[in-house]
């Protein structure tokens, strides 16, 4: 960029070793990617590292050019490969050109890598994403560590493109379906990432090594390719290196399309842009394709839809690290100890969470021995299930085992300093828990309650110790679901809550803080929501039209949604904040037959593809003056009364701030992150002004800068 100087840039700095390899193979000029910092903090290329890199790239040409070197490699700092571009570079782009510029230097470097005289090697020693991958497709010839924890190209999900060569490479090395795979299918799915052995498997690259002698055995793997001991033969199904078939690029171009337009419903312009480059790569020229995604980069860091993906990346990364209201982390009180109240699947998941992250002593308790078993049996599966993942070492396994144990009795809890409670969600079954809870355990013992809906505040009302029960709401599944709303209770007290933030820290999930009020943040904009869709329905628009209406909003329609869910918990939020808000909050009588029926989905999958159960259908009633929307109706109407909820909620103080709502539906309901979460594309549709009378950001903030 033009004005670099002023650009705040961790700058990977790219050091290089000459290695006299053995078998006469000559001298590898190994150039290894170090910003200086230890592996919490990535290798990312800035406008200095790429012209950095350049400037060694050139160098060792004439080193080569001389007859002094015979190959160049390329690695990473321990754990860390690199993870692509710096992507404040590209948020401080406020020109086109500018933006153009970044694209260009990145093709340049790397393309001088490509255009070496000698043998040139990557040797993938962790993770890689991004501009990392692209400066390994550079390479001739690639390694990679069964150890790898992520390799992607992640771009995509955040409304960018891999522009630094992913979209020609990668198909060209792979094959059109497998790059797509990691191009778009991926991305889409949640930002998905490879591990090593399936990115070696995808053929990303030539050979996989074991960790512990990683380098030394690509070293010596590369003597060999360069004496000629080892050949490479780099083979798809048909025997004959990639296919240049038309059909065969065109059917994997349009399978991607058809989950494009499922997941993003045509509002997101970056899948579409990056298809576009996959397709041309079949019969483009290297000139042509990189001038190509330097055109895409340019468009697209010049859209609303990458900054909001930026301001996303912000929010996952940095304000998740430093939660918003939280008291001084001084004031924690250590936890040596933990009681979960309950042995069903909630409560022994969290017993799983807590034994792996904690790593202290976890006593389970519930009804009769019976329960209390299955939940420690639960526990004890899911631990022998990733040993045979090889996720934990057999002396790891027996260890966590060792932590859980279940009982009966709550007299366990006796020397406990966290108490959680994962039973029926129901007021007077959760006092009474407390109750006998607290007639166990000290007088500074924390009461954590994984209520979803219920009153804090109520719920400690009649104990001695008010000021120690907090909320500790997790996400199901418990163990992939990032977020944790920690509630505080009229009374719950500041070291009560830096202990529940401390706590959810160690357990490495996205904390934020929220005010008691019913249903907290997620589940009352997911209820706000799904009752205005419910509601449509019920008035006469069919169910696969509204569902249609949010491609590019939710992960998934949200009937689907409510499958997963479950109607019966998908109700029961929905009468808890109708109860509350009865003006706004809308519990669907079709909804309530369903659950009346014991019906578990709105749908069923008969080859695989979504249809109506027609039982459902058959419960449903017909109204007698149907109103039938369109999808872009539909659309409208629904993202008018989150607008509504989410204004309101910001003005009662349910959160800090609007960026604590779009932290919680990226990290707690899968929300896009090219959408910013959820108030951006309020913003960016001009849905907060016409709801509310004004933005929920200033304007630049996650769209392009004025």
């Amino acid at each position: 960029m033009s004005d670099q100087q002023t650009f705040d840039e961790v700058v990977t700095h790219t050091p290089v070793r000459d290695i006299t390899l053995p078998g006469d193979a000559g001298v590898l000029a190994l150039i290894t990617l170090d910003n200086g910092f230890d592996h919490t903090k990535p290798n990312t290329f800035g406008p200095q590292t790429i012209a950095g890199l350049l400037d060694v790239v050139q160098g060792l040409r004439a080193r080569a050019d001389a007859g002094e070197i015979q190959a160049v490699g390329i690695t990473g700092k321990p754990f860390i490969f690199a993870v692509g571009a710096d992507l404040k570079a590209v948020a401080q782009a406020t020109s086109r050109e500018q933006a153009l510029e970044v694209a260009r230097a990145g093709h340049a470097a790397f393309g001088a890598i490509m255009d070496l005289p000698v043998p040139t090697f990557a040797f993938v020693n962790g993770a890689a994403m991004g501009g990392g991958v692209e400066i390994a497709l550079s390479a001739d010839y690639r390694t990679i560590s069964a150890g790898v924890p992520a390799i992607a190209l992640p771009e995509t999900f955040l409304g960018l493109v891999p522009g630094w060569g992913g979209c020609y490479l990668l198909p060209n090395l792979v094959g059109p379906a497998n790059a797509l795979k990691v191009i778009i299918e991926n991305p889409m799915n949640t930002n998905r990432m490879l591990k090593g052995p399936q990115a070696f498997e995808l053929g990303m690259a030539d050979v996989m090594f074991a960790p512990a002698d990683f380098l030394e055995e690509s070293l010596l793997w590369a003597a060999k390719v360069i004496t000629g001991e080892t050949t490479v033969e780099r083979t798809t199904k048909d025997g004959n290196g990639i296919s240049r078939d038309e059909s065969e690029w065109a059917g994997a171009i349009k399978a991607a399309k058809g989950l494009v337009d499922l997941k993003t419903g045509g509002k997101s312009p970056a899948p579409y842009r990056a298809l576009q480059l996959v397709a041309a790569a079949r019969t483009a020229t290297r000139d042509e394709a990189f001038a190509a995604e330097d055109e895409a980069l340019a468009d697209l860091v010049m859209g609303d839809e990458l900054r909001a993906g930026l301001y996303s990346f912000d929010l996952v990364q940095r304000r998740a690290k430093r939660p918003a209201g939280a008291p001084d982390k001084a004031l924690a009180r250590k936890v040596t100890k933990v009681g979960i109240v309950g042995a069903g699947l909630m409560a022994s998941q969290l017993a799983l969470l807590f034994a792996q992250r904690l790593e202290v002593p976890i006593v389970m308790t519930d009804l009769d021995e019976e329960r209390v078993t299955k939940g420690v049996g639960y526990v004890h599966a899911e631990v022998d299930k990733l040993l045979g993942k090889r996720r934990v070492s057999p002396d790891k396994a027996n260890r966590i085992k060792g932590l859980v144990t279940g009982s009966t009795s709550k007299d366990g809890f006796a020397d406990a300093d966290f108490v959680i409670e994962a039973v029926f969600e129901e007021m007077s079954v959760k006092k009474q828990v407390w109750a006998e809870v607290e007639a166990v355990v000290s007088a500074e013992c924390v009461l954590a309650t994984n209520t979803s809906s219920l009153s804090i505040t109520e719920m400690a009302a009649e104990l001695a110790h008010p000021a120690r029960v907090v909320g500790f709401h997790f996400f199901n599944p418990v163990a992939v679901m990032p977020l944790l709303e920690i509630i505080k209770g009229e009374q719950t007290d500041d070291a009560t809550l830096a202990t529940a933030f401390a706590t959810g820290k160690t357990l490495k999930k996205t904390t934020i803080l929220v005010k008691d009020s019913p249903s907290f943040i997620v589940n009352r904009l997911l209820g706000r929501f799904m009752g205005e869709v419910a509601k449509v329905v019920d008035e006469g628009t069919p169910i696969e039209v509204a569902d249609r209406a949010f491609a590019g909003l939710a992960p998934m329609p949200p009937f689907i949604l409510l499958g997963l869910v479950g109607p019966a918990i998908a109700l029961h939020n929905n009468e808890t904040l109708a109860k509350a808000f009865p003006d706004r909050f809308y519990v669907s009588e079709n909804l309530r037959k369903v659950v009346a029926a014991k019906k578990s989905a709105i749908y069923t999958w008969p080859e695989g593809k979504p249809v109506v159960d027609p039982e459902v259908e058959a419960l449903f009633d017909k109204p007698a003056d149907p109103v039938v929307l369109t999808t872009e109706q539909v659309r409208e109407r629904v993202l008018g009364v989150l607008a509504d909820e989410a204004r309101r909620m910001l003005d009662e103080g349910v959160a800090q701030a609007p960026m604590d709502l779009d932290l919680a539906m990226i990290t707690g309901a899968g929300f896009q992150f090219w959408n910013g979460g959820l108030t951006p594309l309020l913003d960016r549709e001009g849905v907060s002004e016409k709801v509310t009378g004004k933005r929920f950001l200033p304007a630049g903030v996650a769209s392009v800068p004025a």
